[in-house]
């Protein structure tokens, strides 16, 4: 494979947006349409998937109010709101400064929030529930942060130095993780925390206060009370775009969740999973901050396993050569770059399909609830079916940095 892109720093504008993501997306769907790609499309179960996702939504959400597909859902897990003891622990802050705190909090549950594996459970003292995967991730998240483990000096918040002082055995004994309760990639996720400490005190334009958080002062001082979907995704990949292990670089920039794959123009393929996670995340702690966040269908879905299994599981699109599926697969691999691509490109189909045959607008219903609603857990539900455990269809090494 060429192992080199043919962009260069006058192009970061567009690499650095959801049009980059939904280019290469675009150019691998065209590629498995010819038969160039490791997986065959079929089109003819396309709106037996698009129902599907409709059949999940009404059954979630059987009024339509969906919240947006963020980190904020998995922290209701077991029936429980806990962002509700959040609240109620900083009501007495002002509007700015309960927006940094949850966004302090949130930022930093989304970087924790890579895939588990199988074998990992988090089990919740307060309510002898029992979670794993994502949702046990999230929970486990909220108890660190309750904690005061990501700032120094304990209190309700994550600062530079409370994150660069954060250790593998706090993580593992607050994630309640032993021999036989194994969870996938801690070092990885420690090293995340510990480089956004390390960003966060060196770009001061982007985090004033020396806290996560305090990105929405830099967004009110550059963009006001109304900023885009776009333009708060390139907050966080400026802020945060050095904190994921070196990869792709143009220009010195670190681009994240891209790799090289030159099957597509430029010679890379662009996700920024994490990122639009992280973005989509952002918004209800900016909503409640008194600020309006515009455009959101400009944003892409996300290429994880969850959205991408669902197309799998529902035959959208099947292996060319099944015996891939025994396998274990690298984030870097063609087959895994493909059915990322594949994954945005589908989403966008069905988000159109879905919001058509529910007769609603893109604006009232950005592609952001027909994830949360529908494909997230349309994924996850075909999944059960298919496998006692629920693991995704395709089997991917993770370090706990990209899914």
């Amino acid at each position: 494979m060429n192992k080199t892109t043919n962009y260069t720093e006058k192009d970061l504008d567009f690499l650095l947006s959801p049009a980059a993501v939904r280019q290469s997306a675009e150019a691998i769907f065209e590629m498995a349409q010819s038969g160039k790609t490791h997986f065959q499309y079929h089109p003819e179960k396309f709106d037996e998937v698009v129902d599907y996702v409709i059949d999940v939504i009404n059954e979630n959400y059987p009024t339509h109010e969906i919240p947006f597909h963020s980190r904020w859902g998995h922290f209701k897990a077991g029936g429980i709101n806990r962002a509700d003891f959040l609240n109620e622990k900083i009501k007495n802050r002002d509007a700015m400064e309960q927006a940094r705190i949850k966004l302090d909090f949130v930022i930093t549950a989304v970087l924790l929030d890579a895939g588990a594996g199988a074998a990992w459970n988090y089990n919740e003292k307060s309510s002898g529930k029992t979670f794993n995967r994502s949702e046990g991730l999230g929970v486990a998240s909220f108890y660190l942060f309750m904690d005061g483990a990501m700032s120094e000096d304990g209190s309700l918040k994550a600062t530079a130095q409370g994150l660069q002082n954060l250790t593998a055995e706090k993580l593992k004994e607050v994630f309640q993780v032993t021999e036989t309760n194994p969870l996938v990639g801690v070092e990885g996720r420690l090293s995340l925390l510990k480089n956004l400490g390390k960003t966060v005190a060196e770009k001061k334009e982007l985090f004033p206060l020396g806290r996560p958080g305090s990105i929405v002062d830099y967004l009110d001082l550059r963009y006001g009370k109304t900023i885009t979907g776009p333009q708060l995704l390139r907050a966080v990949l400026d802020g945060l775009g050095e904190i994921w292990p070196g990869r792709v670089k143009v220009a010195g920039v670190n681009l994240g969740d891209a790799w090289l794959y030159d099957k597509v123009p430029g010679g890379l393929a662009v996700f920024h999973k994490l990122s639009q996670w992280m973005t989509y995340s952002l918004i209800e702690p900016l909503l409640d901050a008194g600020f309006t966040v515009t455009d959101l269908d400009k944003l892409t879905g996300l290429a994880e396993y969850r959205n991408g299994g669902v197309l799998l599981d529902r035959d959208l699109i099947t292996l060319r050569d099944p015996k891939l599926a025994e396998q274990s697969h690298r984030p870097d691999s063609e087959l895994i770059i493909e059915w990322r691509g594949l994954t945005v490109a589908l989403l966008d189909r069905i988000g159109a399909q879905v919001q058509k045959k529910l007769n609603k607008s893109p604006s009232d219903f950005p592609l952001a609830k027909v994830l949360e609603g529908g494909t997230w857990w349309a994924g996850r539900k075909a999944a059960k079916a298919k496998r006692a455990d629920s693991s995704p269809p395709l089997t991917i090494e993770s370090d706990g940095t990209v899914f």
